[in-house]
């Protein structure tokens, strides 16, 4: 019986580790599992015993056939194996200190950050060089040497930046190192140009690599990144970046090996060791924001507090110092963790919902983040930029019933003076605000209508009728776990569904924006594409009317021209479309369904591990 129950653990407990949620309560359960159950079959194998052979086989039980036990043995065995692969394979073999890369971050429409890490001091001075890229038919270019590296030290990790200044707009450039690396990039349209009115750039977070686990495959790669590749390989237009929202590094997923400097450092190095970044990923500039796992689990104890000062170190050094300048907020942004910019037709604020949180204070911004983004919401933009884009680590919505607290749900009274103010600025700037965020493993599109008691005159409510309403595209994972349990429902009135999609290990967004015709009317159209794997699977459109500006709002109609003109205006901000619908009903629903089970419950305590 002994040897059955711990057999029937150790198998269980495996599956859900390697192939569902690598959380760590489960290795102390397999390891325990497997020692009761190698003593029990140890003194159980002199004795006769009458369990067949299937039942051996299934359960593990000790068996009247010998071979039959044994093989029961061998697969538990396997069972152990395999978790302490996945634990240390990775963490003991591949430790990355000789680790040699290259990468772009922020791209504006002159300038290109780059980011470089050469360990062997042989190779220094290095020297940096760049030319525009150019047709096999056109005129051979010469390099231009911008910097030589002379020295790189252990304090940053042997990493250091390098910015290409003086770039000329909408072009292709190709640089290279002295010791062999090499990459593209594109920098963005002029301000003032028609192609300032495209954009196209991925989102997701969260990404451990190896997983679900495949023993036969390298621990270091990311099976979501090469998807990803291979499909955005395929479009007419290759993304301009990639905005990660969180989660690149995994320090305590499955198991927290240390909290130093090093330890940070050693995550990092592996996550760019992986076999996943081909040319394609490579040469992807990619812009970051901060969150829980780059620091611990659940992360509310602010700056100061460790592990914290050891995690933000190596975060500083291969993210920040190549993502976009921070705003003028520099007594409390000293580490340059929340940030803005403006590419094409949109303008960006990427929040650090991590470092200056305070439940106590009822805050998740901190006074000087949350007054630097209500001057960015307020702040009037060039005619060419439409939409702001605010990026946030963890969800706006509070309709996740699991580890609520843990997103802007537990900050209620900070979101609404946030959506108040982004509603104003939506009114008042022509413009329209949409939120981009991650942490779940699951995908949920959100609307936030503006709640009953703020609706106080007949111009407010029309607006509100013709869709004046915030909305958000929580994506995530690239590559982790996701879970069986639906625990995203409506939750309020002002927290609106318009679609959940929890399945897939691997879940990425592509937001493209253009000029087009919606209904008759010039707009820049702003469309959402869910990738579930490699294929689109949701598509939404949204939308702001060309001609809508805070002056034009308040000028009457004089002709029946400008009466449509005006009436197009009044329809501020037009509802939100579905384009596509692919998606198919998961398995929990479909079995839920048949059997009337309600399988979205509230956890309010339970600790998930996102």
């Amino acid at each position: 019986m002994l040897a059955t129950t711990s057999s029937i653990l150790l198998r269980l407990a495996s599956f859900l580790f390697l192939r569902w949620i690598p959380g760590h309560v489960f290795v102390p359960v397999i390891f325990t599992s497997l020692a009761v159950y190698s003593t029990s079959i140890y003194f159980s194998s002199t004795k006769n015993n009458s369990n067949g052979i299937i039942k051996s086989l299934l359960t593990g039980a000790p068996c009247r056939q010998s071979w039959a036990t044994r093989i029961a043995v061998v697969i538990n065995l396997i069972c152990g194996l395999f978790t302490a692969d996945f634990l240390l394979r990775g963490f003991i073999l591949y430790p990355t200190a000789d680790l040699r890369f290259s990468r772009v971050g922020h791209i504006s429409h002159n300038t290109a950050h780059l980011l470089l890490r050469e360990p062997d001091a042989a190779r220094l001075p290095l020297n940096v060089s760049y030319m525009e890229a150019h047709d096999e038919d056109s005129e051979p270019r010469s390099w231009i040497q911008v910097a030589t590296v002379d020295s790189l030290s252990e304090s940053t990790d042997f990493t250091t930046t390098v910015t290409f200044t003086n770039l000329n707009p909408a072009s292709s450039y190709r640089y290279a190192l002295s010791n062999n690396q090499t990459g593209l990039f594109v920098t963005s349209p002029a301000p003032d140009s028609s192609a300032a009115n495209r954009l196209s750039f991925l989102t997701s977070s969260c990404m451990k690599p190896n997983f679900p686990y495949d023993p036969r495959r390298h621990p270091l790669r990311i099976p979501g990144l090469d998807k990803m590749t291979t499909a955005i390989s395929s479009l007419p237009h290759l993304p301009s970046f990639m905005l990660f929202l969180g989660d690149f590094i995994y320090i305590d997923v499955p198991q927290r090996f240390g909290s130093s400097v090093d330890h940070y450092r050693s995550e990092y190095r592996r996550v760019y060791s992986s076999p996943s970044w081909t040319w394609s990923a490579a040469n992807l500039p990619w812009i970051h924001t901060l969150d829980d796992h780059e620091i611990a689990n659940d992360w509310n104890y602010g700056n100061t507090i460790p592990p914290y000062p050891a995690a933000i170190e190596p975060y500083l050094n291969y993210h920040a110092s190549v993502n976009p300048p921070a705003p003028d907020a520099k007594t409390e942004n000293t580490k340059s963790s929340y940030t803005m910019f403006t590419n094409g037709p949109a303008a960006f604020f990427l929040l650090d919902t991590r470092s200056y949180r305070s439940p106590s204070d009822e805050t998740i911004l901190g006074k000087a983040q949350l007054n630097s983004l209500l001057a960015f919401l307020a702040r009037a933009e060039p005619p060419h930029i439409r939409w702001k884009i605010i990026s946030s680590s963890v969800p706006f919505t509070r309709n996740w019933h699991a580890g609520t607290s843990d997103t802007w749900g537990g900050f209620l009274s900070e979101r609404r003076v946030v959506f108040d103010a982004m509603r104003a600025a939506q009114r008042t700037l022509g413009i329209r605000i949409v939120l981009l965020s991650g942490d779940r493993h699951e995908f949920a599109a959100t609307r936030f209508p503006p709640l009953p008691d703020q609706i106080q005159t007949a111009e407010k409510q029309e607006n509100l009728e013709n869709g004046e309403e915030l909305v958000e595209f929580c994506t995530g994972p690239l590559n982790m776990f996701y879970l069986p349990v639906r625990t995203y429902y409506q939750s309020g009135p002002d927290d609106v569904p318009l679609k959940y999609l929890p399945d897939g290990n691997t879940k990425y967004g592509l937001v493209d924006i253009e000029d087009a015709s919606v209904d008759s009317v010039p707009s820049s159209v702003l469309t959402y594409s869910l990738y579930i794997d490699e294929s689109v699977v949701w598509k939404y459109r949204l939308s702001v009317p060309l001609g809508l500006t805070s002056e034009s709002k308040a000028q009457p109609a004089a002709s029946a021209s400008e009466a449509k003109g005006a009436s197009a205006a009044r329809s501020l901000l037009p509802h939100g479309e579905v384009l596509v619908d692919e998606t198919v009903e998961g398995w929990v629903d479909a079995i839920s369904k048949v059997f009337g089970w309600n399988v979205m419950v509230d956890h309010p305590n339970k600790d998930w591990v996102f």
